[in-house]
């Protein structure tokens, strides 16, 4: 199982093995609005998350991106050893994104409480796939999110295509 390292073995990792020359995530000049640090990913995971996803998230149409206000989106490098597993994936780049969780149209105040519902998006995959494909990398991560979403709120692969079609580049 893979395993969350916290914020400061990343750190300590960089030191050890990144260039004395290389930028490390500990020396971050700061923010203009300063933020906690957080337990487990490092400002520039933090930074890379929000700007892979954020654009093609704004896009979206606001009824659609509502609904995900407590779903949480991740953007990891690959996927985890368990999900190569369980999806029985020959590499990881047979995958850009995953839901993970109870989608809406199966949630229950009786059921027990359950991990939250998440979002992955895997940046290399995607990378290597917008490098081999015609289109833009903001097609490419709005509609694995407009996929993701969509099982999320237990939609079809038509009306998943219904939104992308109404979204603007």
């Amino acid at each position: 199982m893979a395993t969350l390292r916290h914020r400061e073995e990343i750190e300590t990792l960089e030191l050890r093995t990144l260039a004395p020359f290389a930028q490390k995530s500990a020396a971050t000049r700061g923010r203009v609005h300063p933020h906690e640090k957080h337990r487990w990913r490092t400002d520039y995971q933090r930074d890379v998350a929000r700007i892979i996803h954020s654009a093609a998230f704004r896009r979206l149409p606001r009824h659609f991106r509502s609904l995900c206000e407590d779903v949480i989106i991740r953007v990891e490098d690959f996927p985890s050893d368990d999900v190569m597993r369980d999806m029985r994936l020959e590499s990881e780049f047979d995958i850009l994104g995953l839901f993970q969780g109870v989608g809406l149209p199966f949630q229950s105040v009786t059921a027990p409480t359950q991990f939250p519902n998440m979002i992955w998006l895997y940046r290399r995959p995607i990378l290597e796939y917008w490098a081999s494909h015609d289109e833009t990398l903001g097609f490419i991560v709005r509609h694995v999110l407009v996929h993701e979403i969509g099982h999320h709120l237990g939609l079809s692969d038509d009306d998943m295509e219904a939104i992308e079609a109404n979204v603007a580049d």
